[in-house]
């Protein structure tokens, strides 16, 4: 039993939509017909000037709350407690077991609440009009600073992470300004121009101008560059405080520290707050959320098959996907099919040449990805598409025994048997993407309705409940595959099991979706939009029997809600995914609801 969790996209003015690149054609008689790059990233406006004051702004106002004071005591502030090596700007030192006491106590701290933290850290620039008109179009101390969040920095010295790296630790580049003149500074991080609540690379830098700054070095830098780099730190937190004080509040001093000892002796008696190590050997606690990430999409969408010899993965990576090896000496696949946004259609000469070459040493070509072909009119008699095409070919050397059988015609007229040409051997094929289910989804569905001799709706739902496969494909290439169904079902090698029937009776939910499917992060539960959510039947054919909505309200119809039934839909009013409403308050709710259903 599954349920779908939904999220409501944050509201985007955009006053001139961006300019739509043109799109990869179906017809390959152009040769000079150059690739068009698939865009991926939504687009983002500068915007327009502030909005009038009598339009509606988002969030709504919410009544002044009292921002709470940084904790007063803190390891290391006051500073006073420790040597002071210099006057002006200051700089302090420290022992490795001060600094160990420091992060376990801001680890251990108990976090402001969102609202005293965001949106400042979104980025407030003031140029940035659309940025300011969504955050503080009734409420202007969105602005400020916040004063209720002490951190610690820890900065390294020459700025080489690969060794003697502290967990935590950032270059020197990352918190100071790369102008000319102005390397005592901290940047003016925020953008300049487009709207995001995702703006997690300027968080770093943002964060280090609220908190106590920490400075060491590894055997390659000298005591004199340490000096310099913590005088030029404690200058910027002096500049930036003097520029971020507005009237009469009173922003929290910060202040620079050295570690005034070895890594060597640190790595030694603090073991636990090790990255990489003086070898450049990373321990096997550390937890590197970038990684991490890595991993799970690699397990997510590892390598498996779709049909005879055709599999369907992320693009090798010793490092993170290594392929399984049937043997030692023996390469997993034969060719690798790589779906690229800078891609064209192989040409025939290509395919045959591929062919030929891939029975003595594994091959590599590429296809164009989702979202790179617009449905066109492809005439009945002439030669195929490039997608049709491309199957027929795949299928040809992933299965080729099926192939040899179909143009067995018997005994002649005579009753002498033909003699038939010796059989390729079956080539294993890897259709794969960076990611392994975005780039690559629309060979992959075209193929699996090839060899499955299955409608578009079907490839759709058996490629993901069947076959266990993620994957993101758009509104585009549902036009397509369904301009091409007739094609690709009429020269399908598969088995003729209802067809007709099924093919003439298309879903509605078809129409309905823009490409995707919500996506299943565990084995009950999905994660999608409000338009999965608002397309019941697609639901119900996946199995969700439940929607929990978040911000948005389904718009279904009376009979729609009736069939479902109340105690199987929980809505979550007056909360927003705009970076600014909390969701905490409705945790318990949420997950009541959820695990009484996976009960």
């Amino acid at each position: 039993m599954a349920a779908v969790a939904i999220a409501q996209p944050p509201p985007r003015q955009t006053p001139t939509p961006p300019p739509q690149a043109p799109s990869l054609s179906l017809d390959t008689s152009d040769l000079e017909h150059g690739a068009i790059p698939n865009k991926h990233l939504p687009y983002c406006s500068p915007g327009p000037a502030p909005l009038p004051q009598n339009a509606p702004a988002t969030p709504p106002a919410s009544p002044p709350t009292p921002q709470p004071e940084s904790p007063t005591h803190f390891v290391l502030h006051p500073p006073h407690a420790h040597p002071r090596l210099c006057v002006s700007p200051p700089v302090y030192a420290i022992q490795p077991v001060t600094l160990a006491e420091a992060i376990h106590q801001s680890a251990s701290r108990e976090l402001p609440e969102p609202k005293h933290v965001f949106p400042w850290l979104h980025g407030l620039h003031p140029e940035n009009q659309i940025q300011l008109a969504f955050f503080t179009a009734r409420k202007r101390a969105l602005r400020n600073v916040p004063r209720c969040f002490r951190g610690v920095t820890i900065i390294k010295a020459g700025g080489n992470l690969t060794r003697c790296k502290v967990k935590g630790a950032l270059a020197p580049q990352e918190i100071l300004s790369s102008e000319a003149g102005h390397d005592d500074t901290f940047p003016e991080i925020d953008p300049t121009e487009g709207f995001s609540v995702r703006n997690f690379h300027i968080q770093a830098c943002k964060m280090a101008t609220v908190s106590d700054i920490v400075v060491y070095r590894d055997d390659d830098v000298s005591e004199k560059d340490l000096y310099r780099l913590a005088k030029m730190l404690s200058k910027a937190q002096k500049t930036w405080r003097v520029k971020n004080t507005i009237g009469e509040q009173d922003l929290p001093r910060f202040h620079v520290f050295i570690v005034s000892c070895p890594f060597s002796k640190f790595e030694f008696q603090y073991p636990e707050l090790v990255a990489t190590d003086s070898e450049g050997q990373s321990r096997g606690d550390l937890l590197d959320f970038f990684q991490l990430e890595r991993q799970e999409m690699c397990k997510m969408s590892q390598a498996s098959e779709i049909a005879k010899n055709v599999w369907l993965g992320p693009t090798p990576d010793s490092t993170l996907c290594p392929l399984p090896q049937e043997a030692e000496d023996e390469p997993t696949f034969d060719i690798f099919i790589e779906a690229s946004d800078m891609a064209q259609a192989p040409k025939s000469r290509t395919l045959e040449r591929i062919d030929k070459l891939s029975l003595d040493e594994p091959q590599r070509l590429e296809f164009p990805s989702s979202g790179s072909i617009m449905p066109q009119k492809w005439p009945k008699a002439g030669p195929l598409d490039p997608v049709t095409q491309m199957c027929q070919w795949i299928h040809s050397v992933a299965d080729p025994t099926a192939v040899s059988d179909a143009n067995d015609d018997g005994p002649d007229q005579d009753g002498d048997i033909p003699m038939k040409a010796l059989r390729p051997r079956p080539r294993k094929v890897l259709i794969h993407c960076t990611d392994g289910y975005t780039e690559s989804s629309l060979l992959a569905l075209a193929y699996f309705m090839y060899a499955e001799r299955i409608p578009v709706h079907e490839a759709w739902l058996r490629l993901h409940c069947d076959k266990k496969r993620n994957f993101f494909a758009y509104s585009s290439d549902v036009a397509l595959l369904s301009s091409l169904q007739a094609r690709i079902l009429e020269l399908s090698p598969g088995p003729c099991n209802g067809i007709s029937a099924s093919f003439q009776e298309e879903p509605a939910w078809l129409s309905r979706i823009d490409g995707s499917l919500p996506s299943r992060i565990l084995p009950y539960m999905y994660l999608g939009n409000l338009g999965h959510a608002n397309n019941p039947q697609l639901l119900r054919a996946l199995g969700i029997k439940r929607v929990l909505s978040v911000g948005e309200p389904v718009d279904w119809t009376k009979g729609q809600n009736e069939s479902w039934g109340a105690k199987n839909l929980l809505f979550i009013d007056r909360v927003q995914d705009n970076g600014v409403d909390a969701l905490t308050k409705d945790f318990e709710r949420c997950l009541a609801f959820i695990g009484w259903h996976t009960q």
